[in-house]
């Protein structure tokens, strides 16, 4: 699919301004220029600099990924210096120099200029390039109208993004901007156009979920991975009974039996009978509880207790009706454990 890579350490690689291009999330702009040889723009494949291929006991995780993917999270995170250092030190850069291109071309509003990049990064998907094609044009076109050249508008949606021949209800939407603008209101998606069309940055996130992984890691993936371990782990614990902000990633986790609630806490004896029914409410806070001498109570659960909050007695045609609709579904993270005097016959 085309991810490739420099061999040049990253000292030595074209260089964009920082911000924008190393974490997407940071919202910045760009303003420093790219220089670089036609030479550079050629897509090489990423090299290891001698490291071992593989990192970790069972020998599935490729070091190249790897460092990637910690270098991405770097920048997002803000550390911008740990993250060149790292492509420093590991000779294993986060983008080639035609990505890095691409990315500052899209940002500078260079739009033919970054739509020819787009082919010379090796994607042998053509339709992705034609989709990623149409999301620059798109975006030149927005552009054009928000300031007001509605003619050079038109000219792009014309000659540019027609000819592609994708999304045809997508450019019949655009051609609707530039022949009734007035019908169109500030909602919608006419709302989220004017909108795009201030931030590229919203562009090159749109075109970074659209390329393949290999040539734009996608944001925030090292946080996907850790948070899909941490809920494998927690689905897998045969016990669980914890909240998930008590997981740590320093261990596996894992609770044991003495986090089960296992203790009584109260007896409610308020019934005169043996009680058949009992139903929590979907919050937890109240407990109703049917009984064979015809009377319902809803229990109201407070910090220390169960307090009856509504005491009612019913016909017995009511009290069966009740029993019926009623089924016994007790969550397992109930903070209160509820024993009866009289015996629970189901």
């Amino acid at each position: 699919m085309g991810g490739v890579e420099d061999e040049e350490p990253a000292t030595k690689r074209v260089k964009l301004s920082t911000e924008e291009l190393r974490g997407l999330s940071n919202g910045s702009s760009l303003i420093e220029p790219v220089s670089g040889s036609s030479s550079d723009l050629m897509a090489r494949p990423l090299s290891s600099e001698g490291d071992e291929e593989v990192v970790g006991s069972k020998g599935v995780i490729k070091r190249v990924e790897f460092v990637r993917i910690i270098a991405k999270a770097l920048y997002s995170l803000g550390y911008k210096k740990s993250g060149e250092r790292l492509e420093e030190e590991s000779g294993i850069p986060l983008h080639s120099s035609v990505v890095n291109l691409f990315m500052q071309q899209v940002l500078d509003g260079s739009w033919d200029e970054s739509v020819a990049t787009l082919k010379k990064i090796g994607l042998l998907d053509e339709s992705i390039v034609k989709s990623a094609s149409f999301l620059i044009l798109e975006q030149k076109f927005l552009e054009l109208l928000n300031a007001e050249k509605v003619m050079d508008a038109l000219n792009t949606l014309r000659t540019e993004i027609t000819p592609l021949c994708i999304n045809v209800t997508r450019v019949r939407e655009l051609s609707s901007r530039v022949v009734a603008p007035s019908q169109f209101v500030l909602v919608g998606s006419h709302s989220q156009d004017i909108l795009r069309a201030k931030s590229r940055s919203k562009l090159l996130e749109e075109l970074q979920k659209l390329l393949p992984p290999t040539v734009m890691i996608p944001e925030r993936r090292l946080e996907h991975l850790v948070e899909q371990a941490l809920l494998l782990q927690r689905d897998a614990c045969p016990f669980h009974n914890s909240l998930d902000k008590e997981m740590s990633l320093y261990t596996d986790h894992q609770c044991g039996r003495d986090q089960i609630p296992s203790q009584t806490l109260q007896i409610l004896r308020d019934h005169n009978d043996e009680v058949w029914f009992l139903q929590f409410s979907h919050n937890g806070k109240y407990l109703a509880s049917s009984s064979n001498d015809r009377s319902v109570i809803i229990w109201e659960g407070t910090s220390h207790n169960w307090i009856i909050s509504m005491p009612h007695n019913m016909g017995e045609h009511q009290t069966q009706h009740f029993q019926t609709k009623c089924s016994l579904e007790i969550p397992i993270d109930s903070c209160v454990l509820v024993e009866l005097d009289k015996p629970l016959n189901l």
